[in-house]
């Protein structure tokens, strides 16, 4: 499937990410899918924790879910569902988890590797691929609107930019 709306955003530095991640957290409606791509350390998990904190969810509550694959956060505007897909390898694997029975229409769902199992995207999304820039501490979003809810969450993004 390919996206209907797409949108490039430089982030010069960590405080930039987390900018972004609290634009789109004032966007997200119960059961928006955000997908997050990127190589290590290219800021997945600092855009999740923003996305998550501008919810309201504290971040004392938190976690990476590399090893339990899903964290369920309640107590923020919305809840949300933090999943890694780092350790899964495919479809099967990920549907033995139980992985879609969590992610449901209440629910934010932030799906970090989502590269790994892309068939676990529902058909309106969005993706963003994190890239490392020659700069260290900078990065390169592209962000991409799969369906209508995708499509508005990237024109909400570029509005902020």
């Amino acid at each position: 499937m390919e996206p209907v709306a797409s949108v490039t955003l430089r982030l010069s530095r960590p405080a930039e990410t987390r900018a972004m991640g609290e634009r789109l957290a004032a966007a997200l409606r119960p059961g928006d899918f955000i997908g997050l791509a990127g190589a290590l350390g290219a800021g997945k998990t600092l855009l999740s924790r923003a996305i998550c904190e501008a919810l309201g969810v504290p971040s004392g509550e938190i976690a990476s879910p590399t090893f339990a694959i899903v964290h369920p956060y309640r107590g923020g505007r919305l809840p949300v569902q933090h999943a890694d897909l780092y350790r899964v390898s495919d479809f099967d694997e990920l549907y033995a988890t139980g992985f879609l029975d969590l992610v449901d229409g209440n629910a934010v769902a932030i799906v970090e590797w989502i590269d790994r199992v892309p068939e676990a995207a529902p058909p309106e999304w969005l993706r963003i691929e994190l890239r490392h820039d020659e700069e260290p501490r900078s990065r390169t979003a592209l962000v991409q609107g799969f369906g209508a809810r995708g499509e508005a969450l990237v024109a909400a993004l570029a509005a902020g930019a």
